[in-house]
């Protein structure tokens, strides 16, 4: 009885306990879950190396989406490519490290495509396979040699058949140096962001193909198309536009001096804008020595600057160093097998990067025959 009388008494301060842990507890997981829209602000974004989303999977993420997490999406693997010797000699290495990391434990590499853009087959035809598409017409590049690259794409969409799903977008001068997943999520693509791709900067300019109809300038993305993993549905819509906005562009001449080199890279972003994509921003899709130091869990190295040191390990960019790796010093043939690694002092990603082709020019059969 006297157990009871204690039950009893005690029972109302207990009640008054538990009501307030679930005030806390449903006060908290409002917090949360307000805080994490807010911050978002309707778009994802993944920007960490172990892959988190910066939003609440329950509310953004489609279902499906969620439960294929688990399970092998893979991608092909296609880089655009003429047949001059400055691109060939890159593509044999690039193709080589893909060979490498193919069938590593994390990867979820498919298919391989260099999409030559010459009109006619090559002499690396056996070696790499290949699917051949039609240059544009004589003149209409206007010596601005990279609107090929959409143009070659729209081509090998319409006429390849493609078994993967998603398709990796990728260059000559990629190595890759981790295995590489399926980074895309459902409708959203993966894309590397560029530091010099800013389209709010360029807001006059960028108006001229993205009307204010169809949102803020903030929903143009700061990327190219490489590297860019995304669904082959996504991109066969996208492609065309691409093509033709990147071809306005080049026609504007207030647009083609605004973005110059860097053009093409524009017409992407607005293109796939236009058609209401947009895409993950992975920081570590991809290193670019000599300005990233470390290769660390990033995926692909993209040697497109010149890397010049002197004799103690300092960098002397814009000036030729005393030891130095210019993917520029070769535009006649390849170079030459046994490159002498960088002094010591350099960083990783450029002994690494050095290393990298070694391997590569050490293993490719031919390496270095008639120019090869």
């Amino acid at each position: 009885m006297i157990g009871q009388k204690r039950m009893g008494r005690a029972s109302p301060l207990f009640l008054i306990l538990l009501a307030l842990g679930f005030f806390f507890a449903t006060y908290n997981l409002l917090t949360m879950i307000i805080h994490n829209r807010a911050s978002v602000s309707g778009r994802e974004r993944i920007d960490g190396l172990d892959g988190s989303l910066s939003l609440d999977p329950v509310i953004k993420m489609p279902r499906d989406v969620k439960i294929s997490e688990n399970n092998k999406l893979p991608f092909h693997v296609a880089l655009t490519a003429t047949d001059a010797p400055y691109s060939k000699w890159q593509c044999r290495i690039m193709y080589y490290w893909y060979k490498k990391v193919k069938d590593m434990p994390g990867s979820e590499m498919g298919g391989f495509t260099r999409v030559l853009h010459s009109g006619a087959a090559d002499d690396l035809m056996d070696e790499i396979p290949t699917f051949v598409v039609d240059p544009l017409p004589a003149g209409m590049d206007r010596g601005y040699i990279v609107l090929n690259r959409p143009w070659a794409f729209v081509q090998w969409l319409e006429r390849a058949t493609i078994e993967e799903d998603y398709i990796l977008m990728a260059e000559p001068d990629h190595i890759f140096v981790n295995p590489l997943p399926n980074l895309a999520r459902g409708d959203y693509p993966a894309g590397f962001p560029f530091f010099y791709i800013k389209p709010a900067e360029h807001e006059k300019v960028v108006r001229k193909f993205y009307p204010e109809e169809k949102g803020p300038v903030t929903n143009i993305d700061p990327i190219g198309n490489s590297p860019v993993i995304i669904k082959k549905s996504q991109l066969e819509k996208i492609a065309p536009t691409w093509m033709n906005v990147s071809m306005r562009m080049k026609d504007d001449p207030e647009t083609d001096k605004a973005f110059g080199w860097v053009l093409e890279m524009y017409g992407y972003a607005v293109a796939s804008a236009l058609h209401g994509v947009q895409h993950i921003l992975r920081k570590d899709f991809m290193l670019q020595p000599p300005w990233d130091l470390e290769i660390g869990k990033k995926f692909i190295i993209h040697y497109t600057y010149g890397c010049d040191y002197n004799l103690k390990g300092e960098l002397t960019y814009g000036k030729i160093g005393e030891w130095r790796f210019d993917k520029r010093s070769y535009l006649r043939g390849p170079p030459p097998k046994n490159l002498p690694l960088p002094p010591p002092g350099v960083p990783e990603s450029v002994v690494t990067l050095v290393k990298k082709v070694n391997e590569a020019t050490a293993n490719i059969p031919g390496w270095g025959d008639d120019g090869r």
